[in-house]
């Protein structure tokens, strides 16, 4: 009950600090949607067309900010699910409207992105997907779910996916948070899990022999020990790279958030880090962390090719508003050989 209540106080902070810092940029401009320079988001994912850069992120029915420069954002008063489909409260007890992560990729036409629909600190969950020609026309299609978690009967959480298209054109979905880590499956030309696929873990945080050493779970009683999650994979150079995120999020001020990687030569692993231990087994080199100048911690990224370069973006707990969650970008420089490194 401690556990539950305190992550509640604090959940609650986080979200109070960050309605008014929205409500003061808010001011800026009628009819709700305003510009800025320093956006608030948390698990920031981004997508291109039309010379406009789209940004989605966790929020009540998915936030979206667009921007022709990727500095100047400008924060939309309408969230991409004006409504949310009955499916997801059916399918996952409490849930409501305030839908987490999502990521999108554009394959065969259309652009897909897919979501999360939970309740903090339990798995029983599932990822949802949406469906649109263009990103400027904002209609989405339903098209329902993509994967489910089940309390007591799975030992994963359906959250936070990340789509990967592999050198054969075959789509992957990856995701996961803490239980027993991080899963993928191949799929569909529907973007559904293929017939007969099972999720499979990749990546842990501690191999499952250190769970009893790792340090306790300060945000909830259910999640466990294995603090990892947000994954997202990235093809440079012949590799895929798996960015995940340790530790915890959501805590303000209080977040240690950072995020580590992995690479392989095959979508489905083994994912190595840079001294060769299996992410499998607890393994990654770190990426990003808080700096405690700029940001408490850093977490729930994403990479894309623009503009010429590889660019990373995650959100960091700022230390000058408080531990509240802004976008952050960076380039990527490659080492000589081929570990990203942020500038």
């Amino acid at each position: 009950m401690k556990h539950t209540t305190l992550t509640l106080i604090m959940t609650a902070a986080l979200l109070l600090c960050t309605a008014v810092a929205t409500a003061q940029e808010h001011r800026r401009r009628p009819h709700g949607a305003f510009t800025t320079t320093t956006p608030m988001v948390h698990d920031p994912v981004m997508a291109y067309e039309d010379s406009t850069y789209y940004l989605f992120s966790t929020g009540m029915g998915i936030q979206q900010l667009t921007s022709r420069d990727r500095q100047s954002w400008t924060v939309s008063a309408t969230p991409v699910m004006t409504v949310i489909p009955q499916w997801t409260h059916d399918s996952v007890p409490g849930f409501q409207q305030h839908v987490w992560a999502p990521d999108v990729i554009r394959w065969h036409g259309r652009w897909w992105l897919s979501y999360s629909c939970s309740t903090f600190g339990k798995n029983g969950s599932a990822i949802g997907l949406l469906s649109t020609r263009s990103l400027a026309r904002q209609l989405w299609n339903d098209e329902g779910c993509i994967v489910t978690s089940r309390e007591h009967r799975d030992q994963w959480n359906a959250i936070d996916p990340c789509f990967v298209v592999d050198e054969h054109d075959q789509p992957w979905l990856f995701w996961g948070s803490f239980w027993d880590g991080i899963q993928f499956c191949r799929l569909d030309t529907t973007m559904h899990l293929a017939a007969g696929e099972q999720p499979r873990t990749i990546a842990r945080r501690h191999a499952p022999r250190d769970y009893s050493r790792a340090e306790e779970n300060p945000t909830s009683k259910y999640a466990g020990v294995n603090a990892i999650e947000a994954p997202f994979v990235f093809r440079h150079d012949g590799w895929y790279y798996l960015f995940v995120s340790w530790d915890y999020c959501c805590r303000g001020s209080k977040s240690n958030y950072r995020v580590a990687v992995g690479r392989s030569r095959q979508v489905d692993g083994p994912y190595l880090d840079r001294d060769g231990h299996d992410m499998l087994q607890g393994g990654g080199t770190i990426v990003i962390e808080g700096d405690k100048q700029q940001y408490e911690a850093a977490g729930h990224c994403a990479v894309y090719h623009v503009d010429g370069q590889d660019v990373f973006l995650c959100h960091g707990y700022s230390v000058e508003r408080k531990g509240a969650p802004v976008l952050v970008q960076r380039t990527i420089r490659w080492t000589a050989d081929g570990w990203p490194e942020l500038q």
